[in-house]
């Protein structure tokens, strides 16, 4: 099995320096190949990234003489592997023709030179052309280094490190443990059919007017100034924490609802489309509804637990959970759900993770 584990390193000022002269040589190299693609589909050709990774090894020394000192695998496999994979997705009509890459857009390179070719030695890394960089933890999972990313969020620096385990873990039981169902929201992250309500930390509000103020500062410097540069690691900082507490309450919910549940029932939500109602947008994208299921997905995958999925206009809330009933008049506004058939009350959330709950049983069809 392959696990990725991702560490917060502890380089030195000579070290840091380092991972942004890759991150820039892999950008260079990524753009360069995607400029001579462009020109050759404009002259009728087209060039694959192994004859486009010829054709940059071939000047990359003249325009670029800054490139001897780094290591040549980061702009090998900016070409072999994102490269790629952006016109495999563009050929494919996953996504649009690739854009040129932006310092500012956030900076990574894959650092390994092949499988096996990293080494990690409790909280410390060997990398090529930099040697040993510190680690905030030890590597968890044991088996051959297959890929190791290197990358800048805010402040910090990590390591994504792809390991091949071999054998996968065992299996724990699960067949003693409750189906449960799972609604998420706005008002709480989440709302299991055992009535146990797990809180959104609404963190973008609560730093709102901190992010504001450090725009109107950065906005205020002449860009490319030393209080600009300041300014702007301030503001990245913020991001940054702001994401980690966002996804620390994720990970906490998430975890905690995998190991009690056998089968787990959930909504198959269009988040897209909800962020089109501006009314809603900013507080869906402060809960991060689709990053929490897909960590529920994932980790329920690791543990066995099956995931079923209500159709994606079940009216989960709309439907009373004790005669099965709908009320097509229940509107956003009301967080108490009351059944005109039956005179059934509950909250709505619960009401609605009970209802997914029994499509999770395969009781009744969405």
């Amino acid at each position: 099995m392959l696990k990725t584990h991702k560490i917060a390193l502890d380089p030195n000022n000579v070290q840091a320096t380092q991972f942004a002269q890759h991150c820039g040589y892999a950008r260079v190299a990524y753009n360069h190949v995607l400029a001579d693609f462009k020109r050759g589909l404009n002259a009728g050709k087209w060039h694959s990234h192994i004859e486009l990774n010829k054709r940059f090894n071939s000047v990359k020394h003249e325009q670029y003489e800054w490139c001897k000192a780094l290591n040549q695998r980061a702009a090998h496999n900016a070409i072999y592997f994102n490269f790629q994979d952006a016109i495999r997705r563009w050929q494919s009509d996953q996504s649009r023709f690739p854009k040129f890459k932006k310092r500012s857009r956030g900076q990574s390179f894959q650092a390994d030179a092949g499988r096996g070719t990293t080494i990690v030695e409790g909280h410390r890394i060997k990398l090529p052309k930099i040697g040993w960089v510190r680690m905030f933890q030890s590597l968890r999972y044991l088996g051959t280094i297959c890929k190791v990313v290197i990358s800048k969020h805010g402040h910090r620096w990590f390591a994504s490190i792809l390991v091949d385990t071999f054998t996968d873990a065992p299996t724990p039981e699960i067949r003693h443990l409750p189906v449960v169902g799972v609604d998420v929201g706005i008002k709480h992250l989440a709302v299991t059919s055992e009535g146990v309500y797990y809180e959104n930390p609404k963190v973008l509000k609560r730093y709102e007017r901190k992010l504001k103020r450090l725009q109107r500062q950065l906005s205020r410097r002449k860009k490319g100034s030393r209080n600009w540069h300041k300014t702007k690691a301030k503001l990245a900082k913020q991001h940054y924490r702001i994401t980690c507490i966002r996804q620390d309450a994720q990970h906490k919910a998430t975890t905690a609802i995998v190991n009690r549940a056998s089968r787990i029932g959930i909504e198959s939500l269009n988040v897209a489309g909800m962020l089109k109602n501006h009314r809603l947008a900013k507080a869906l994208s402060d809960a991060s509804l689709s990053s929490f299921l897909s960590m529920l997905r994932y980790k329920a995958e690791r543990m066995g637990v099956k995931i079923v999925e209500a159709d994606t206009f079940y009216p989960s809330s709309k439907t009373c959970s004790a005669c099965g009933r709908g009320d097509s008049d229940l509107s956003l506004s009301d967080r108490t759900y009351h059944c005109s058939v039956c005179g059934h009350t509950q909250d709505r959330d619960l009401n609605a993770a009970i209802n997914l709950r029994t499509v999770a049983m395969g009781h009744t069809e969405t």
